[in-house]
């Protein structure tokens, strides 16, 4: 009788956890009540380490950037590289595109991994499944690795949010079914930062918080009468933003701040003035942002259309390297390019190239290796020639740099079994 009351206990506490936060926090009790609990989280990575990185710039270009012009060249392959020429950096034995030659010279602080390959090339699901380890459904909508940051560790700045994207990518999934306390403050334009986050003019702090306590009057009935998580999330969206008004930590968006010829440095377009933002946001105490690049889907002119993407890129992640290292920054930094695919080996009759599922990306700081690359192309960017690595080993590894539990199992609000990237194995052997 005296294990079925305590059972009866601890089954309480887990739906109380399930019903106030909206994901099952306890996993270490659910084999009490499940014979599936113990496989949920079969196959995750079990590999943990003392963090080597507490923020995260996730720089994501948007439509699927092509590796053969950037990251991954054949040099003297005319047939898959066109008019691109490779160059050599400052990493012996490691070349990139000739579009990159600010990058070029700091990649013996970068390790490039030209073996990534993803299991789609459509933009939406190849996307979904870059951001968030999962492929996209329905019934689901997972959340990304800012807001498992967000759920495990919590802020880095408790006035500040926990997790930032910059850019317009509408199909971001932001905190999918955790709650919206753990989802990314978005911002269209970095140069405006945040809109509308002083009262009005006239607008005292005593009137502001006459108004705000009747707001919360006028709430209460209904906030008793439906005591569950989303109205909770809905009023306690309204204290954040209240205490995030009241901090002095807001000047973090304002990027009137910087130094003219460091805005420069970095390009007055919007995805350079994004990564400056990003760094201000870091020194902050903001732990994860995103910053979009859009327009690689590059199916016509890819030899004019991305020599003009990557000055963009160039000047912006040179500048952001850079900046990050002068301020010590970059060690304690993970600095993250990527894309939803790659594209086509094969030129097109338009002079572009389609989508493909190889590609690559590339990690600076964090506490990974530089000048190194893991992974390899065949001789015509085709095909995969050794260390296959998919999102979810990538994203396994991000998390691996921040100390997250990738094995622990969490509950979504439907009662299914999540990890933080899912199946994804750590590249570990890229540490120092």
């Amino acid at each position: 009788m005296k294990a079925t009351n305590e059972l009866s206990r601890r089954t309480v506490m887990t739906r109380m956890a399930q019903s106030c936060l909206g994901v099952g926090l306890l996993p270490s009790l659910e084999h009490l009540f499940s014979s599936k609990a113990l496989a949920a989280g079969e196959g995750a990575a079990t590999a943990m380490q003392a963090p080597t990185a507490r923020n995260v710039i996730f720089l994501y270009m948007t439509g699927g950037q092509s590796h053969l012009d950037t990251w991954d060249p054949k040099p003297g392959n005319t047939e898959v590289m066109g008019a691109t020429k490779a160059i050599k950096t400052s990493a012996d034995g490691v070349l990139i595109g000739e579009y990159l030659p600010r990058t070029a010279r700091l990649m013996h602080q970068a390790c490039v991994i030209n073996s990534m390959a993803t299991n789609t090339a459509a933009h939406e699901q190849a996307n979904y499944f870059m951001h968030t380890s999962y492929g996209l459904r329905s019934t689901i909508k997972h959340p990304g690795l800012g807001s498992w940051l967000s759920f495990y560790q919590g802020p880095g700045n408790p006035d500040l949010p926990p997790y930032v994207f910059i850019g317009n990518d509408s199909r971001h999934p932001g905190a999918g079914y955790m709650a919206r306390k753990h989802g990314p403050l978005m911002i269209n334009n970095p140069e405006t930062g945040l809109q509308n986050v002083r009262p009005q003019k006239g607008v005292t702090d005593d009137r502001f918080a006459m108004r705000r306590d009747m707001a919360q009057a006028l709430d209460a009935e209904f906030q008793n009468r439906w005591d569950v998580p989303g109205v909770k999330a809905y009023a306690d969206m309204y204290d954040d933003a209240v205490r995030m008004m009241k901090s002095e930590d807001l000047v973090a968006f304002d990027l009137t701040k910087e130094p003219a010829d460091l805005r420069a440095k970095y390009g007055r377009e919007t995805f350079g003035q994004g990564c400056l933002l990003a760094r201000r946001l870091v020194e902050h105490g903001v732990r994860f942002i995103e910053v979009s690049l859009g327009s690689w889907d590059t199916h016509t002119a890819n030899f004019i259309s991305t020599p003009r993407l990557c000055e963009t890129l160039d000047t912006a992640l040179s500048a952001l390297v850079q900046d990050l290292d002068s301020r010590g920054l970059l060690q304690q930094t993970m600095i993250v390019l990527a894309s939803e695919f790659g594209r086509t080996p094969k030129i097109n009759q338009n002079q572009g190239r389609d989508h493909y599922p190889i590609f690559s990306s590339v990690i600076f700081g964090g506490g990974i290796k530089g000048g190194i690359k893991y992974g390899a192309t065949d001789k015509d960017g085709a095909q995969i020639a050794a260390d296959k690595v998919g999102p979810p080993d990538l994203n396994a590894t991000i998390g691996y740099a921040l100390g997250l539990p990738l094995c622990q199992v969490i509950y979504s609000p439907s009662k299914r079994p999540f990890t933080v990237a899912d199946k994804g194995q750590p590249l570990t052997h890229l540490f120092a």
